[in-house]
C-alpha cells in the first residue's frame, strides 16, 4: 500500500484541523466544523485500516469507506463555502486537495474491484 497516501491523507487531516479551529464560534460553525473533522480525518484512518486487510475484499470493502468520506468531506468544504465562513482562495487548496484525495481512491477501488472480479 502507499505510504504517500497514508502521509497525505493525514496532512490533510492535520490542515483540516487547522481549518476547524478558525471556524466561528457559533452553533453552525460548531456542527459544520464538527462534521468536515469527523470525516476527513477518517478518511486517514481508514485508509490505513485498509492497508491491513485480510484480503482483496476486505480491503475494497475498507477502502469503498474511505471512498464515502473523502466524498463527504468535499460536501462539507462545500457547505462551508457556500456559507461564506472563509474565503474562496482559503478554501481552494484544501479543495483541490480533497477532490484529489477523491479521485486516487476512487481509482483504487474501481481497479481492486476490476481485479476481484477477474480472479
Amino acid at each position: 500500500m502507499s505510504t504517500e497516501l497514508k502521509e497525505r491523507t493525514f496532512q490533510f487531516s492535520l490542515r483540516i484541523l487547522g481549518l476547524v479551529e478558525n471556524m466561528p464560534n457559533t452553533f453552525i460553525g460548531e456542527i459544520f466544523g464538527r462534521q468536515l473533522l469527523r470525516c476527513a480525518s477518517s478518511v486517514g484512518a481508514n485508509y490505513r485500516a485498509a492497508c491491513r486487510a485480510k484480503s482483496k475484499r476486505d480491503f475494497l470493502n475498507k477502502m469503498k469507506i474511505c471512498e464515502e468520506e473523502s466524498d463527504e468531506t468535499l460536501y462539507w468544504l462545500d457547505m462551508i463555502k457556500r456559507a461564506n465562513f472563509f474565503s474562496d482562495k482559503k478554501l481552494a487548496s484544501l479543495i483541490q486537495e480533497a477532490d484529489e484525495i477523491c479521485s486516487i481512491i476512487t481509482a483504487i477501488c474501481k481497479t481492486t474491484a476490476s481485479k476481484i472480479r477477474n480472479s
